[in-house]
């Protein structure tokens, strides 16, 4: 019992912690020197990653497209795994012919006239969760960003697009997606079983619900919400 490892699962805003004042950069990486963990499991796919740490290593920049998009990695995970010597593990399974592939089933589903209920029905969710979330926060803020009402908020829609679409888009349906992601946490999970490790996971804040809904019936775990170790 004494030797599980700590887990915590952070939410990102990816580009627009450029912009946010409550959750900048600058908040995201004191959070991450906080947290001192010994392992990130990282919204990278591993192809990707093997470009950008190459990258990193030579010139201590990024200039791979998938990552340099995602600046709490390319500008804060990278640079802070020098200085803190945390291990850092790519488990994102997205790749750019699923993301293509996705966006044109969506396209094809939105003009087929047999699909218009469905799309409406998204529709009315995504406005649902849109008006409550406006009213819920009104500026990035990773206190807001980290609690249960937020997860909670963005699921109206999602589960919803879940449920009309998920077959449909294949490889890139919501929970077809999330399943993949959490094969690659599972594996460097297992990997580390028993270490007494502090554990972070960060994704983009949209993938935070589900998969602490899913890690919670780990047992080798100890799952911590980052309000609670901050």
């Amino acid at each position: 019992m004494g030797n599980k490892n700590q887990l915590i699962v952070i939410g990102t805003i990816h580009s627009q912690h450029l912009t946010s004042k409550k959750y900048s950069l600058k908040v995201f990486s004191d959070i991450i020197k906080n947290l001192n963990p010994d392992v990130i499991l990282a919204e990278i796919p591993p192809d990707r990653f093997l470009i950008a740490n190459e990258q990193f290593q030579k010139t201590g920049k990024i200039n791979e497209s998938r990552v340099s998009q995602y600046p709490e990695f390319s500008k804060v995970i990278f640079p802070l795994q020098k200085t803190l010597g945390f291990k850092l593990k790519p488990v994102s399974a997205w790749t750019e012919d699923m993301a293509n592939e996705r966006e044109d089933k969506l396209e094809e589903i939105k003009r087929d006239k047999n699909r218009a209920e469905d799309w409406q029905t998204y529709m009315d969710a995504r406005q649902l969760s849109e008006g409550l979330f406006q009213k819920y926060i009104q500026e990035f803020d990773p206190i807001k960003i980290h609690s249960n009402e937020f997860d909670q908020i963005l699921n109206i829609e999602l589960q919803v697009f879940s449920d009309l679409f998920n077959s449909d888009l294949g490889k890139g349906g919501w929970e077809n997606i999330n399943l993949a992601h959490y094969q690659l946490i599972d594996y460097e999970l297992n990997k580390l079983k028993n270490q007494n490790k502090r554990v972070v996971i960060i994704f983009g804040s949209g993938h935070k619900g589900w998969l602490i809904k899913k890690l919670q019936s780990r047992t080798d775990i100890i799952l911590k919400n980052l309000l609670e170790v901050i």
